[in-house]
């Protein structure tokens, strides 16, 4: 209603003025509320200094408020997923009683534990609340419930020992651990009751415990920690009763390797060396070896500090012998096993039975004649006779183990040279030269090898019988013609006794033979030769007719190599000496500088038609030749400059060219799988099969004239 008396300009409702929009258009960059609030979180965590307000409450009335809420807050966290997040109740607990409120704080732990009693938190945090705030009746009531609802849990009950402890209620810590051990828990738990007893000096009520404790766990552990008691006090005699009382109550149990150091060490301690050493022999024969090793190792220090040298050796011995007895016994074909039991009796010095253990390996055969299962009991035989030679001093019988030993072996599947060879050297150690000689002849008659002929061979060139040697080494190549290995020894020996013309002659009968396994070899031997004997024409006629039988571009290399080279230089043996040579002037003309470049510049000529010619798809061998080609012709400083250029611009026009190209791809089935690309390399000859290569040439060329008249000023 307006007021009586106003005007109407004065009472009339006035709207505010619309705002009036000059740029309709939209905004460029459009930001939502969503983003604002989600830049201003971003920013708060990235400040670290960042810290929410404080809330100051001056009111009771604001306080009553504040609790009120939290209350609720925490209730309706706890209806919701309070079943399933045990920490909100911890939470909410804590928080009551922060606020000194103990009767709700009780009120939440126990709801708590009607939801899960078995939740250990629950109870370790409800009691140490209540002690914590002093309320010992309480507390006490806790751990109470606690241990008669979850007796297993050991925790509860050292927390419950420990408060009665801290409270001075010695007589309620022991009725805490009597309760505990009706239980019968673990060996810690009875441990923690003795060392109770023991901090108030009840060493006869910690006896009754102990008592009590080997009759509830009759265990080595529980045994030896009793006798550790008893000789701790002092009671030395009882301790031992202790040790005599165990293996009579558990029998086969106390057989452990634990329990026999323990006692041992005890009568160790009590200086009852005799009783110590009597019960490790006793444990050693009744524990398998297997599980004694501990037991073993403290025998052995037992006896290094009470015991005598030969006793400890003794016991040394005895324990690795049965050990590969035992070995023995599960696989007797393990050789390796026999080699260390016979060297564990070598080392113990006694000869007869190092020879009954050689004579029980060497007994256990191969279980097939495969030289792959003979390889390695073979060496039995060798280590047997070498022992018997070297160690025993017994030639005799060491030459009756090679003898069963060859006997033994089935020569017409496969034979070991290395007996044969070791056979003849005893021989010849004992001055039997003719025992030696047909040894190794009957290897050569029975089962010939290349190293037996190379072995007797090298025995007679020690000797200095050449004519034996020379018969030899005929017979080595009767069995093995294709063997260029023994062709080129045969060789040298002519040749180191000054026989050029039976040199020669081996050479040419080595090169006729249809078959070699290394060709190569063998007339670089026979090149060799010649050089070393200064006949260039020969050594030049050996490569024509090498070249008659191969092509390869290494022959056509080494060819020209050596007509480039003085022949002194070839044959010399070091570098100092192939100066020398090069450096010295021959009076051979053909020795000369332009004989020897005229003769290996025509042998590149030659080469390069023929890998032309007969080789055209070997462009690699061609360009490999050209490149050495180059080297020489450059190498030849003393011609005339102009000359030598020239020279080196002729091999370089004969250059080919590298070029991209593509061809097909095809799978293993045949099918189409694409193109690939490859470098290949195109002789000047090559040029007018392929046109497009000109148009190409000219096409650079043209570039390269346009690139250059663009950089003109």
């Amino acid at each position: 209603m307006a007021e009586f008396g106003a005007t109407r300009h004065q009472t009339e409702e006035r709207l505010p003025k619309a705002t009036r929009v000059v740029n309709k258009a939209p905004a460029d960059r459009q930001i939502t509320a969503e983003q604002i609030l989600r830049e201003a979180k971003e920013i708060r965590l990235e400040d670290d200094n960042f810290k929410p307000p404080k809330q100051i409450i001056t009111d009771p009335n604001e306080l009553a408020e504040y609790r009120l809420r939290k209350r609720k807050e925490f209730e309706d966290m706890t209806r919701r997923v309070g079943r399933f997040s045990l920490q909100i109740w911890a939470k909410y607990a804590t928080w009551e009683e922060q606020q000194k409120d103990f009767r709700r704080a009780r009120s939440v732990w126990e709801r708590a534990l009607d939801i899960n009693h078995r939740h250990l938190p629950f109870w370790l945090k409800y009691a140490e609340m209540e002690m914590r705030n002093r309320f010992i009746n309480h507390a006490r009531n806790v751990w109470d419930r606690a241990v008669t609802l979850l007796p297993r849990i050991d925790q509860l009950w050292y927390k419950y020992i420990h408060m009665e402890e801290m409270l001075s209620n010695v007589a309620g810590a022991r009725q805490v651990f009597d309760r505990w051990m009706r239980f019968e828990p673990d060996h810690q738990g009875w441990m923690a009751y003795v060392k109770f007893e023991l901090r108030y000096e009840e060493v006869a009520r910690a006896r009754q415990v102990f008592e009590r404790y080997v009759q509830i766990l009759p265990s080595v552990k529980a045994w030896v920690r009793y006798a550790k008691f008893e000789f701790k006090n002092g009671e030395v005699t009882l301790a031992r009763q202790c040790y005599e009382r165990a293996t009579e109550e558990m029998g086969e149990d106390a057989q452990t390797e634990e329990f026999y150091i323990a006692f041992a060490t005890f009568e160790e301690m009590s200086k009852e060396h005799d009783r110590a050493r009597n019960i490790y022999k006793y444990a050693l024969d009744h524990i398998p070896k297997a599980q004694a090793v501990a037991l073993y190792q403290r025998f052995v220090t037992f006896e290094k500090q009470h015991g005598d040298r030969q006793g400890i050796e003794d016991v040394v011995v005895s324990k690795r012998r049965f050990q590969y007895e035992e070995a023995i016994s599960q696989n007797p074909l393990n050789y390796d096993t026999w080699f260390d039991y016979i060297k564990l009796e070598e080392e113990a010095g006694d000869v007869e039975r190092v020879r009954e253990v050689y004579e029980r390996a060497v007994s256990n055969l191969p279980p097939a004649n495969e030289k792959r299962y003979w390889q390695r009991y073979i060496y039995l035989w060798i280590k047997y006779a070498l022992y018997e030679e070297l160690e025993a001093d017994d030639s005799a019988r060491a030459r009756e183990v090679y003898r069963a030993a060859l006997k033994l072996v089935p020569h017409h599947v496969f034979t070991f040279s290395k007996l044969w060879m070791l056979a003849a050297k005893l021989e010849v150690r004992s001055k039997r030269l003719d025992a030696a000689r047909r040894i190794l002849g009957t290897a050569l008659g029975v089962a010939p090898k290349d190293k037996t002929f190379k072995s007797y061979i090298e025995l007679e060139l020690q000797i200095g019988n050449v004519d034996r040697c020379r018969i030899l080494y005929e017979k080595y190549l009767e069995w093995s013609p294709a063997n260029c290995h023994a062709w080129i020894k045969f060789a040298e020996l002519e040749k180191t006794l000054g026989e050029t013309a039976r040199t020669r002659s081996i050479y040419e009968l080595a090169i006729a033979q249809p078959v070699l396994d290394m060709p190569e070899s063998l007339w670089k031997g026979y090149i060799d030769f010649e050089i070393s004997e200064g006949e260039r024409q020969r050594t030049r006629v050996l490569y024509e007719r090498l070249l008659d039988r191969t092509k390869h571009v290494k022959v056509w290399l080494s060819f020209a190599r050596f007509e480039a080279t003085l022949l002194a230089a070839l044959a010399a043996q070091d570098e100092q000496e192939q100066q020398e040579a090069q450096q010295a002037v021959s009076d051979d003309p053909g020795e000369g500088q332009v004989a020897r470049c005229d003769t290996a510049r025509a042998v590149y000529v030659r080469a390069l038609r023929s890998l032309r010619e007969t080789q055209p798809g070997a462009k690699d061998e061609a360009v490999m030749l050209l490149e050495a080609w180059r080297e020489f012709e450059e190498a030849q400083t003393w011609r005339p400059k102009e000359e030598q250029q020239q020279s080196v611009q002729a091999v370089l026009n004969k250059m080919p060219k590298k070029v991209k190209r593509k061809r097909p791809v095809r799978t293993e089935e045949g099918l189409d799988a694409g193109m690939e690309e490859y470098w290949d390399w195109i002789f000047p000859e090559e040029t007018g099969s392929a046109p497009h290569l000109k148009l190409l040439e000219l096409a650079y060329k043209h570039k390269k004239q346009k690139l250059g008249g663009a950089d003109d000023p």
